[in-house]
């Protein structure tokens, strides 16, 4: 069988097995919801001194397309990285690793089934910018070529970035956990501000049509400032200016491939990292160790219970006090078990930090901090008994809903209160009432939608995802509403996010009791 022929069957089982998840058809939603904001104009891209395009074939085209590959870039990543992860749990990886095929056939193979699944999407918000034009159009005459273009010049390589970096970040030994999920939003950020501030080239295409909105502008308003900003409900642009779409010209093209390439160098980069399911290396040897454990336990059961003839008797019920300090405990240290001395140091450090410093440096600077520390921590709730396979174990316990479920909720909020204690203890020396009910909000609002999450989603890379743009919007820039920490008086929210929490315990609880198959 030919290398493309072999190629192409790959991407489409991996294509067909994931656009066959509930996960696929939300992130299809979210973008319909995406090109739903652009037509209602709840996203702007504001030039100059508040300009923007009138609503042409070109200027609709370009602005959802940007937004398609500004905001797709962030969370298709987190969509498609689990390929790499996917074959070592189901054991597929195993046969391919007999097989010959290179480990760079391999990454690249994984890296276009990720962008298959990524432009599957971007042909949704195609479809839907056709409808934006019939709805929003200010002038006749209609261009699919001006329309599209940007897709696929623009969106498309994004997206071959972005599957890329999904690849090579479930390669690295650090980055192909938790950790790289918080990380690549860090990195995403970084890149586009450092785009726009700086003025270069980006994946997203942001600097492509600055450039080219700016040089239609001069010449109508040669006097306004030479800014561009991709807003969510902030700045409006208030007038128009006529543009005709980007001038595709060779070196342009050029450009856009470039980004191709650089794709294409990154999954192959990939495969140097790639392990090739080597029993013998790092973490894929833990989880075979513990897979072999199980085994050997399930048979020494099977064994003994075809030796001895199996008696039951009846579950005696438990009298006194439900022990659910011992049961928090145990639940707080299960999730901090396998922490390194420098997260125990960091922990610390930030403590005594929120100790030492002024209350407005302490309450915003070392809390925001504090409240993003223990993210792969919090990330674990209500998805450890999934990932470690303990589900018939606890969920066979006497009143596990009852009992395992607040122990669990307790635990994290324990942990939530440790690393912002330096904080809360300042606020209550000082009697600031108002600021520690807001610690005390976060406290409760923090771990409860990590359980909430990890029990409908089964897994932590939800929380990881959501928390770190969540913690990045609204506690580091102290947006209102968004800052669910309480940084500053006026950003402060604390009964919204009092009233979160028991929403999201309520919805734990509703999921776990769905799992144990209660009407």
């Amino acid at each position: 069988m030919s290398s493309a022929r072999v190629l192409y069957h790959m991407v489409r089982a991996d294509f067909l097995e994931r656009v066959r998840r509930y996960s696929f058809l939300l992130t299809l939603a979210a973008s319909l919801f995406l090109g739903y904001t652009v037509a209602t104009e709840k996203v702007w891209i504001v030039v100059g001194d508040g300009y923007r395009g009138v609503y042409n074939s070109a200027w609709i085209g370009a602005v959802m397309a940007v937004t398609c590959s500004t905001f797709l870039s962030l969370i298709g990543f987190y969509v498609v990285k689990n390929s790499v992860q996917r074959d070592t749990e189901t054991r597929v990886g195993q046969i391919l690793a007999a097989t010959p095929m290179r480990k760079s056939f391999y990454t690249l193979a994984k890296t276009v089934s990720n962008f298959a699944v990524l432009a599957s999407m971007v042909l949704i918000l195609m479809v839907s910018a056709v409808l934006m034009f019939l709805l929003r159009s200010e002038q006749h005459g209609f261009s699919l070529w001006k329309l599209w273009s940007p897709f696929l010049l623009l969106a498309l390589p994004a997206m071959a970035v972005t599957a890329a970096i999904a690849v090579l970040f479930e390669t690295l030994p650090v980055l192909n956990g938790g950790a790289g999920n918080v990380a690549y939003f860090f990195v995403w950020a970084s890149g586009l501000a450092l785009s726009i501030q700086l003025g270069v080239a980006d994946p997203a295409g942001l600097q492509l049509l600055f450039s080219s909105a700016r040089a239609a502008l001069l010449p109508i308003d040669s006097s306004h400032q030479f800014s561009f900003a991709l807003t969510v409900g902030g700045q409006r642009a208030v007038r128009t200016f006529p543009w005709n779409g980007f001038a595709w010209n060779l070196a342009a093209v050029r450009g856009r491939g470039m980004w191709v390439a650089v794709a294409v160098g990154m999954s192959l980069v990939a495969s140097l990292f790639f392990h090739r399911f080597d029993p013998s290396r790092g973490a894929w040897k833990r989880r075979q160790k513990m897979a072999k454990a199980v085994e050997r336990a399930e048979s020494v059961a099977r064994t003994s219970t075809m030796a001895a003839a199996m008696q039951l008797t009846p579950l005696a019920k438990t009298r006194g006090s439900l022990r659910f300090f011992e049961l928090v405990l145990s639940e707080l240290r299960l999730m901090l078990k396998g922490q390194r001395w420098w997260w125990n140091a960091g922990a610390m450090a930030i403590i005594i930090g929120s100790l030492a410093s002024p209350i407005a440096d302490s309450r915003g600077g070392w809390l925001v901090a504090a409240w993003i520390w223990p993210v792969l921590v919090w990330s674990q709730m209500g998805s450890r008994d999934v990932r470690c396979n303990t589900e018939a174990l606890i969920f066979s316990c006497e009143h596990s809903l009852q009992r395992q479920l607040p122990a669990l909720c307790a635990a994290g909020v324990v942990v939530t209160a440790l690393t912002g204690s330096g904080t809360g203890i300042r606020l209550l020396f000082i009697r600031d009432w108002n600021g520690l009910l807001a610690w005390m909000a976060a406290a409760f609002f923090i771990p409860s939608l990590a359980l909430a999450l990890g029990v409908w989603s089964g897994g932590s890379k939800a929380f990881e995802a959501l928390y770190s743009v969540w913690w990045y919007i609204g506690p580091l820039h102290h947006v209102r509403g968004m800052d669910f920490a309480g940084t500053t008086a006026v950003s402060s929210t604390p009964t919204v996010y009092l009233i979160g929490a028991g929403a999201l315990i309520l919805s734990a609880y509703i999921g776990r009791r769905a799992r144990l198959g209660y009407a």
